[in-house]
């Protein structure tokens, strides 16, 4: 049976007050600006792009050329026989996870060898299309070849929640393996579920975050016809422009992050560093449109409201976000419109809060967008320095907000909360939001 819940989603009987708190412990990454965190975090502070033009002659004749791309074969990072019946998207699910893991101060063997109870340790991923272009590479064999040169391992590489399930098989997760399948917000959602799952005591620690690796000519094409894309392909590195007058559509990402969440007293009892605390989120839907956001707002301010009252925070405790932005002229102004929304509650007299968009470093990684940035938000607020936006060199006047851009800049010394946004086709909304831990000091961590 399940548990009954009360009208505000928790179970009945758990408050605020008795609800555990959940703390970030470990953090991996493997991104356009490299492989693992401190390649991601320098490469955002020094203000680099991983976004290059895309080779072969697959995509020669697309009107989008370009790509926010992992150059390192995943493949070659993991063990042969393990990387080969793994799409390339699960691959780097791994590879993040077991950074995140490693980071975490964990045995790299799995729970099983890091004095943690597998049954009560779970996995949650969020990605769109999963293994999809496995799927399309198995027609195109049957096509050329019949059906003997279809892979036997097809069906199981296609199915979206191999991420999670490759997890869990490599660090001997039995606590639950989930997935979230939720546009471009899927990555902080699962970030979201697996709050609750740690907060209401159905397990002590999870891997969570998300996995994307889509930049196949089919995709390519399917996003160009919308007229979604940056066409810019004589200029790959400034193509992605959050919140500038002259941008022009998102560019295509590839990539993964994970976070391992813990409940606070689990992460002190085993004497873990903490990163921060995962204070609250918040989901809502526009009901708007398939793919165009609402321009008012109104679902944006939903999540972000719900976002903070989930972390027992208003308006006046925020002091950074970090945007979605994907440089396409719509979603970039309704985010603004509800960040102006929310972010006018703290009165006249309130410092502005400082924004940052990573997309036009990494491009649009889809699933994994929320999971990275969730990241980087963590990294600011453990380091209290906000990465510059890059590519925004003409702020458009109808955004309105104070953009950190060319420079990294400092955040207040202590207190305040750091929101994550992440938004989807279909109207998918999710904010994360975060919070330094409870002594409101920035733990020892590693050295990025």
């Amino acid at each position: 049976m399940h548990q009954p819940l009360t009208p505000t989603g928790r179970p009945v009987g758990v408050t605020r007050a008795t609800q555990r708190r959940v703390v970030v412990t470990g953090m991996g990454a493997i991104t356009p600006l490299g492989v693992g965190v401190p390649a991601l975090w320098q490469g955002l502070l020094e203000g680099r792009s991983g976004v290059r033009p895309l080779e072969g002659e697959e995509f020669a004749g697309q009107p989008v050329r370009i790509g926010g791309t992992v150059t390192a074969d995943p493949g070659e990072l993991l063990p042969k026989a393990q990387a080969r019946r793994m799409n390339r998207a699960a691959q780097f699910a791994v590879i993040a996870a077991r950074e995140a893991w490693r980071d975490a101060g964990l045995d790299a063997s799995g729970t099983v060898g890091s004095g943690v109870d597998p049954s009560r340790t779970g996995v949650c991923v969020g990605t769109i299309i999963g293994g999809a272009p496995v799927l399309v590479d198995g027609d195109r064999r049957l096509r050329d070849k019949g059906p003997r040169g279809v892979s036997p391992l097809t069906a199981a590489m296609t199915v979206p929640s191999q991420a999670a399930a490759q997890i869990s098989i490599d660090l001997h997760v039995t606590g639950e393996a989930r997935t979230v399948v939720s546009a471009c917000a899927s990555g902080t959602e699962a970030i979201g579920q697996a709050i609750d799952r740690i907060r209401h005591g159905h397990v002590d620690i999870v891997l969570a975050g998300g996995a994307e690796a889509a930049i196949t000519p089919s995709v390519m094409a399917a996003f160009s016809a919308m007229r979604a894309l940056s066409t810019r392909n004589d200029e790959p590195e400034r193509a992605s422009r959050p919140f500038a007058k002259d941008r022009d559509g998102f560019v295509h990402g590839e990539g993964a992050g994970l976070l391992v969440l813990e409940a606070e007293e689990h992460a002190l009892a085993r004497g873990a560093r903490i990163y921060c605390e995962a204070a609250g989120w918040g989901l809502s839907a526009d009901a708007h449109h398939i793919v165009a956001p609402d321009p008012s707002g109104d679902g944006i301010v939903l999540a972000l409201r719900r976002a903070l009252a989930d972390a027992g925070a208003v308006p006046a405790d925020v002091v950074h976000v970090n945007a979605h932005a994907t440089a396409t002229v719509e979603g970039d102004l309704a985010e603004a419109t509800a960040l102006r929304r929310l972010l006018d509650e703290r009165g006249a007299g309130a410092p502005s809060v400082p924004v940052t968009a990573v997309k036009g470093n990494l491009g649009h990684l889809q699933g994994a967008t929320g999971a990275v940035e969730a990241v980087v938000a963590a990294l600011t607020l453990h380091h209290g320095l906000v990465p510059p936006t890059i590519g925004c060199d003409d702020l458009d006047d109808a955004c309105e907000l104070d953009v950190v851009t060319h420079v990294p800049r400092f955040l207040p010394p202590a207190g305040g909360v750091v929101l994550s946004n992440s938004f989807g086709f279909g109207g998918h909304n999710a904010v994360l939001a975060l919070r330094r831990d409870r002594s409101g000091r920035a733990t020892e961590g590693r050295a990025v």
